[in-house]
């Protein structure tokens, strides 16, 4: 599952729509973020995490509540969880649960872990906050829109930023709860720049991103299909989908997304007027 590893940094794909887990090793602790999918996928993880540990200690992070991302929560007991309060305050937690069950049922899974929605720890309520253990800092943005309660985090000194469902080369905006609010999230782009040093950025689905320039640009594909989209349903026109399967590869699954966000722009339009 490994497919990338340098320095303290270790990034998982899941066999299942390129998902990625990371665990990032510090000399002050082991983060884990977003383990997932398979049984052995989430056991290859707390293997490695198991080897190379040591006395660290643990936290898991999660990006966003959906259920790919939390559905190996109870594999890591030990590990302290950071969220965010909107994470924590979800009104919809069963839906996340029985996300896992019916994927679990539809697939026969069996899993020696039990399912449970996360309880955090750590909330993250604001921009800016940090978490400092020894001289390894955490610092976190809100990132709602793709969902309520996502988050993004930057590790240093690693220079890392893990983004959760934003941001990706693999997934166009999969817009589940505001396509404003989503667009205010890629606005943090800039200050995030201006605040960090970003060596890397983790997506939670698809390619490492090693360098400003290629993150800006997914940020800026990303803002183009939103306006986009919302400029041809303001206008009563079609949107050109022919030009996203230009550049994503799984139309047929993708065309389901690309329809919710649709269905989500109209009501938006229609709240409006």
């Amino acid at each position: 599952m490994i497919k990338f590893q340098d320095r303290g940094v270790t990034v998982f794909e899941s066999a299942l729509f390129r998902t990625t887990s990371t665990v990032l090793k510090t000399n002050d602790l082991i983060l884990v973020v977003d383990p997932n999918w398979l049984p052995n996928e989430v056991a290859e993880i707390q293997n490695y995490v198991s080897e190379n540990r040591g006395d660290l200690p643990l936290f898991l992070l999660f990006t966003h509540s959906d259920y790919d991302h939390i559905i190996g929560y109870n594999a890591f007991p030990e590990a302290q969880i950071i969220v965010s309060k909107a994470f924590q305050n979800n009104p919809k937690k069963q839906e996340s649960l029985d996300g896992i069950i019916n994927f679990d049922d539809e697939y026969y899974i069996s899993r020696d872990y039990k399912i449970e929605y996360p309880k955090g720890d750590i909330i993250i309520e604001k921009d800016g906050q940090q978490l400092k253990i020894g001289k390894t800092i955490l610092t976190f943005y809100l990132s709602p829109g793709h969902n309520t309660d996502g988050i993004f985090t930057i590790v240093e000194p690693l220079n890392v930023w893990i983004s959760g469902d934003y941001l990706s080369n693999e997934e166009f905006p999969y817009i589940y709860f505001s396509s404003i609010a989503y667009e205010e999230t890629l606005a943090k782009v800039d200050a995030i720049f201006e605040r960090h040093n970003i060596e890397m950025l983790i997506p939670g689905h698809g390619d490492i991103a090693f360098d400003e320039k290629d993150i800006k640009n997914r940020r800026d594909e990303n803002l183009d299909y939103v306006s986009g989209l919302r400029d041809a349903i303001t206008k009563g026109e079609e949107y050109d989908i022919e030009k996203l399967w230009k550049k994503y590869r799984f139309p047929k699954i993708m065309t389901r997304f690309h329809e919710g966000n649709v269905e989500l722009i109209k009501k938006e339009i229609e709240g409006k007027r």
